[in-house]
């Protein structure tokens, strides 16, 4: 691109699009060809690429990229619940709604902004809202990517309400692998539909896709838990916006808050970082710090 990473301005290299359905996305990009993709519609990062412009988020072909309803693929916001573990529709209803750019957000500290090419987005607590969730909020979201490739996503909720209250979260990652039946995580073939909850995890996960010889890493701070999530070949066919067989190329890793809710008192604040990166498998687990992690 004839840039160097000294003097790439990752500003102008930060571009606000629309998708087919006119909703405003933001187009990320690092001087090395990575990008990103972010909706405004669940603040939903719906697109992830390496320098060699592959893409390593699924997202279905049978999507449905239209408010209200949420999009199947990409990394959905899950608050202020979790799954169907409360009385609010599933996964909360943070990734049906139509977010706006935070132009002047609370500094974070330096290393979250030198040097990448970020976004910063801002949900705050509707009248809708407050109907089914009577807490008032304030969701900031900035996702960034690295010099080298990495996507970071830093949540901080903040309670601007007058009394307590607690929510859980994840992180709803759909991670594009080749053939699930040849997929490693937490040192299990997956061969079946899962649908688990791993408490107190590692804050280091590898995720080994041995056909492409590549390992997702990701990284997770404020987050104790994992979920895994596969539906396979039955419940795949009940989904009417996931296609029939596309569960054999997605498997769904969350960085997330789910057996001990979060809990905020009056002007308190919650922060919950996940960080993506690939690299290849011939990594040794001792450089990605995994055995000390127990995976």
């Amino acid at each position: 691109m004839g840039h160097s990473a000294a003097v790439w301005d990752y500003r102008a290299a930060t571009e606000i699009t629309k998708d087919w359905n006119g909703i405003d996305q933001i187009v990320l990009r690092t001087p090395q060809g990575t990008s990103a993709r972010v909706s405004l519609h669940g603040a939903q990062v719906t697109s992830w690429r390496n320098e060699q412009g592959e893409e390593l988020l699924f997202t279905s072909s049978k999507a449905i990229f239209k408010a209200p309803k949420a999009i199947r693929g990409g990394i959905p916001m899950c608050f202020p619940q979790f799954g169907n573990c409360g009385s609010l529709e599933l996964h909360g209803f943070a990734k049906n709604r139509m977010w706006a750019i935070d132009d002047n957000p609370p500094p974070l500290p330096a290393n979250d902004s030198n040097g990448k090419s970020f976004v910063d987005l801002l949900l705050k607590s509707s009248e809708e809202d407050l109907k089914c969730w009577p807490h008032s909020f304030e969701f900031r979201l900035r996702v960034s990517l690295t010099t080298d490739g990495d996507l970071s996503l830093i949540s901080r909720v903040r309670n601007i309400n007058g009394k307590p209250f607690s929510f859980s979260f994840a992180y709803h990652t759909y991670l594009l692998v080749s053939d699930i039946s040849s997929m490693m995580q937490f040192k299990l073939l997956l061969l079946y539909e899962v649908d688990r909850v791993y408490l107190s995890s590692p804050n280091i996960i590898a995720v080994l896709d041995h056909e492409r010889k590549r390992t997702y890493v990701i990284r997770k701070e404020g987050l104790p838990d994992v979920a895994v999530w596969n539906p396979w070949e039955k419940k795949s066919k009940s989904m009417v916006d996931f296609g029939d067989e596309e569960y054999k190329h997605m498997l769904c890793v969350d960085g997330a808050v789910i057996e001990k809710p979060v809990n905020l008192k009056p002007g308190e604040e919650w922060t919950g970082r996940l960080q993506l990166s690939v690299v290849p498998s011939s990594f040794c687990s001792e450089r990605l710090g995994l055995e000390r992690s127990g995976l």
